[in-house]
């Protein structure tokens, strides 16, 4: 594959494949790369005292501070997006990328995009309130600030967990383990963490947590916040090719609204209900 080639793949499988993962994942690649070129220009300016990241987190992190927030109140988002170094990017584009898949073999783009911007605001919430509220750390609450998009991750993994807790994946070293048991590991050690150095940190993870858990127990009980998300239909008449392809070989006769509603049953009673034939209707239609 050419140069210019594999970059038009790219381009494609970030911004037009509409497959959030990916969407997400170039993203957060994009800004941490941008970050780190200016940062070099910036070393090499003369700058050697201060990284080209710290210079800028007053103004792109997530401050702790309630006085900062009506001038940064766009930091909601902005701190999602921008990483310590690149170990901090690599190992939550890593996790997204593994869970993610997961959540969007059993729930759409829509619930995907909500779960992760709204467990990124819910972890800056927590972060907020537990340095102005638990007085241990109020001598640090007006210097405190958080980037990082760990707890956008946390809530795709906790919402997957949440809607598919006995699923199994393999672990290097380890071998099958079910995810409740993983998540279990990574909440336990936030909770350790609370009295580390990067407390808000572990903060900002639990919140996102909390986020993913409440998200889906409301879904199973049909309430879908990420409808908020939803795209009006439009109003105009197209001719329906489903039933023709649906009827072909190539779709295997599975049809569109068959999966739909398998997709529903999971949202509401959990992957775990399904009969075997759903099981494998679903498996097929993820191969199609």
């Amino acid at each position: 594959m050419t140069k210019s080639n594999l970059l038009a793949d790219l381009k494609f499988k970030v911004f037009r494949s509409g497959n959030p993962v990916f969407l997400y994942i170039g993203l957060n690649t994009i800004v941490f790369v941008a970050v780190a070129l200016f940062g070099v220009t910036y070393f090499l300016a003369g700058n050697n005292n201060i990284r080209f990241i710290d210079y800028i987190r007053e103004y792109i992190a997530f401050p702790a501070a309630l006085p900062k927030l009506p001038l940064r109140i766009y930091t909601l988002l902005t701190y999602q997006f921008f990483h310590e170094d690149i170990f901090h990017v690599l190992f939550n584009m890593l996790g997204l990328f593994w869970m993610g898949r997961i959540f969007l073999d059993f729930l759409k783009p829509r619930q995907f995009h909500f779960v992760y911007l709204a467990g990124g605001v819910m972890g800056a919430v927590f972060f907020a309130l537990a340095y102005n509220f638990i007085p241990v750390f109020a001598p640090n609450v007006f210097g405190a600030t958080i980037i990082g998009s760990s707890a956008c991750v946390m809530a795709i993994v906790v919402a997957t967990t949440t809607l598919v807790p006995d699923y199994t994946i393999t672990l290097m070293l380890i071998g099958h383990v079910k995810l409740r048991y993983l998540v279990l590991a990574y909440i336990v050690i936030d909770v350790i963490s609370l009295a580390s150095s990067n407390a808000g940190g572990s903060f900002a993870h639990l919140g996102g947590a909390f986020l993913g858990f409440g998200y889906i127990k409301l879904l199973q009980n049909g309430k879908d916040w990420s409808t908020w998300f939803k795209k009006k239909p439009n109003l105009k008449v197209v001719k329906d090719e489903r039933a023709k392809a649906g009827s072909g070989k190539g779709n295997k006769g599975i049809n569109q609204k068959e999966v739909d509603a398998i997709l529903d049953k999971i949202s509401k009673s959990g992957y775990d209900k399904l009969s075997k034939e759903e099981k494998e209707t679903l498996f097929k239609a993820s191969k199609n």
